[in-house]
């Protein structure tokens, strides 16, 4: 049975690597997914077949194996039940939040694995194993810090704690010293004997819980969708740390391909917003770059739904700039139903998809998706930009820090070097909003008020609708 298991645990790790090369393209994301669910099915059947093996051995104790494997299955249902009223509840524009939550028990999981195991090895072992003991100290620190930011992360992201980034006095130092003080500790307690380690793995895992929170803490709203990725990343890393611990090389596996796909992801999504992964995690957005001026860049000009759609009638190109606007008023029907009648009519319709709209990567892009958008007109930014000075009209459907000139006209913003689409280029500019409020990042955008540039002022829902009923 055992080399069944380990047969069957080759077999997931092979279909996890098949889900993450099928999720790096539209066309085949949905396969993508299949293969996840498939390999993730089979190592749960497998880990429970390992289970009911060691019920038939004469060699251990019962007792305990029968009462782990209850708690399982009832673990398991539980989860199964509640996992499958979120898929039914969240909406796509709640899915950032969730994430972030989800990788919240992957951290707290790790914690758990982490005393557990160290626990059992203190009970019967008299002299200290360091290696042992530094999986431990390692799986345990991860996890503590991916559990208490991702809480802040989903806090943030839900609203129920403001964006701004958190700014103590002398925060680089706070952190610094917890990591000074956390390798002082592992030397501790990778000699400690014993039950006398409790102490030093206590102390880090309350110094680690302090990290994670004020790491997520002083990072701002519009570096979210790098926490996001970046959270990600921890919880695969705390996995792998658990895999160690428990002896379980799928587990291994598994956590090193979240771990480093979620760095890969993290590192590109700071690439594309011109800042460094150690600028991130260690202030918060433009915290470090001072306010941005109070300009007064002018007045803007409102204009309504039919004027919109004949202007797009007109029009022989046109560009939508999609952003968590869209997500929020789920404007995404209309927007590809606006999309179909345009094209039909002869207007070559493309989107510009910056790599972090919306507050979790790939957000955009699923909800076209979603809406059956055809693949092959979403593109990147950098697809797109060199067009733009080409282009008729750009609907700018609840964007706002991803279109915003300021990135490249000002170097005092906070948002300075940033990469933005560069809508303003458009020979005509419509921007859907509620309001004039800043976005996410709290920075104002002068492309409101450049001479090309209209508000449409709603919901985005209902304005779309309102031009699709225009266009007949």
């Amino acid at each position: 049975m055992v080399e069944f298991v380990q047969g069957a645990y080759i077999l997931a790790a092979l279909l996890f690597i098949l889900a993450l090369a099928g999720l790096s393209k539209h066309e085949t994301a949905r396969r993508g997914n299949q293969f996840g669910m498939a390999g993730m099915g089979l190592a749960l059947v497998a880990t429970l077949l390992l289970v009911l093996d060691y019920l038939g051995t004469d060699y251990i104790d019962q007792g305990p194996v029968v009462v782990g494997l209850v708690i399982i299955l009832v673990a398991g249902t539980v989860g199964a039940v509640i996992g499958l009223r979120l898929a039914k509840r969240v909406e796509m524009t709640g899915m950032p939040e969730l994430i972030a939550m989800m990788h919240s028990f992957v951290g707290l999981a790790a914690v758990l694995v982490g005393y557990n195991t160290w626990i059992e090895v203190a009970d019967f072992a008299g002299e200290a194993d360091g290696i042992h003991n530094a999986e431990v100290f390692i799986g345990v620190f991860i996890g503590a810090v991916t559990f208490t930011g991702s809480i802040v992360a989903n806090l943030k992201l839900s609203a129920k704690m403001k964006s701004a980034p958190m700014t103590l006095p002398g925060r680089h130092l706070l952190n610094l010293a917890i990591l000074v003080l956390s390798a002082i500790l592992l030397v501790w307690f990778m000699n400690a004997d014993g039950w006398s380690g409790i102490a030093p793995l206590g102390i880090m895992t309350v110094l680690a819980l302090v990290l994670g929170f004020h790491l997520v803490a002083a990072i701002g709203g519009g570096d979210m969708p790098v926490v996001v990725s970046m959270l990600n990343s921890y919880s695969g890393w705390a996995a792998a740390a658990a895999g160690f611990m428990l002896g379980n090389d799928l587990l291994i596996i598994v956590g090193a391909l979240v771990g480093s796909s979620g760095a890969i992801l993290s590192y590109i999504m700071c690439k594309a917003m011109n800042r460094s992964f150690v600028s991130v995690i260690a202030g918060g957005f433009g915290s470090d770059g001072g306010p941005a001026e109070d300009r007064d860049y002018g007045e803007h000009r409102e204009i309504q739904a039919d004027d919109v759609a004949a202007l797009l009638a007109d029009a022989s190109s046109v560009v939508i700039t999609p952003g968590y606007g869209m997500a929020v008023a789920q404007a995404q029907y209309p927007v590809a139903e606006m999309t179909r009648k345009l094209r039909a009519k002869g207007v070559d319709v493309r989107f510009g998809i910056h790599p972090v709209a919306g507050r979790l990567p790939g957000h955009m892009n699923v909800l076209l998706a979603e809406a059956k958008v055809p693949y092959d007109i979403v593109l990147e930014m950098d697809e797109i930009n060199d067009d733009l000075p080409d282009v008729d009209v750009v609907l700018v459907i609840g964007a706002n820090d991803t279109v915003n000139p300021a990135a490249l006209e000002e170097p005092n913003s906070p948002i300075a070097g940033m990469p933005v689409i560069e809508v303003w280029k458009a020979k005509d500019v419509i921007v859907f909003k509620r309001s004039m409020a800043t976005g996410y990042a709290g920075v104002q955008n002068p492309l409101f008020f450049k001479e090309n540039t209209q508000m449409l002022f709603g919901d985005a829902k209902d304005k779309v609708n309102e031009i699709v009923a225009a266009l007949g």
